[in-house]
């Protein structure tokens, strides 16, 4: 299985490197991508004639980001992987991380939003948003910072965390009515 995760790692990762056009969009991309999500998720709350369900909706997405994020921080203490560039299978084109690589937290955030937008039936801004998180995950792995298999397992926890938070956060209880009516 290693084998497959390094040639599907190399063969994205492959392609930096050889269109200086591409290699700042996907720098761009790696480290601008998830704020720009979280800014366009933020800015949604003043949005629409139902404003109190998509309000609703905001919250849990930022509650299954950070049970995403999380998930992850507990992962990290029990998995110590390597960054591929520091196992030689990748080149990299940003800074180095001080963190270990197994699982992916922009992988974790980016997918989170799609997931919690498209399971609380938001369609269109969902799958506007899981574009825009399979390209964030692919530029992580292209810029070398990240295996594929670090990715899979950053939606994984994404996607655990968007089944978990509708049981946890539901839509018309008190806590929701006080958080949606603010501002």
């Amino acid at each position: 299985m290693y084998g497959l995760d390094v040639a599907l790692t190399q063969s994205i990762n492959g392609l930096s490197g050889r269109l200086p056009l591409l290699d700042t969009a996907m720098i761009g991309l790696s480290a601008y991508g998830v704020p720009l999500l979280v800014l366009a998720v933020a800015l949604q709350w003043w949005r629409g004639p139902d404003r109190l369900h998509i309000r609703h909706v905001l919250v849990a997405t930022g509650l299954t980001f950070i049970l995403g994020l999380t998930f992850n921080q507990v992962i990290v203490h029990f998995i110590h992987r390597i960054r591929p560039y520091d196992a030689g299978v990748t080149h990299l084109l940003i800074a180095r991380s001080a963190d270990f690589s197994f699982p992916s937290d922009h992988a974790t955030a980016s997918v989170a939003i799609a997931a919690a937008l498209l399971l609380h039936g938001m369609r269109r801004a969902g799958l506007i948003f899981a574009v825009a998180a399979l390209l964030i995950c692919l530029s992580r792995i292209y810029v070398g910072t990240h295996y594929a298999s670090d990715v899979l397992g950053g939606a994984a926890t994404a996607l655990l965390a968007a089944v978990l938070i509708p049981s946890l956060y539901r839509e018309g209880t008190p806590i929701d009515r006080l958080v949606t009516k603010a501002l």
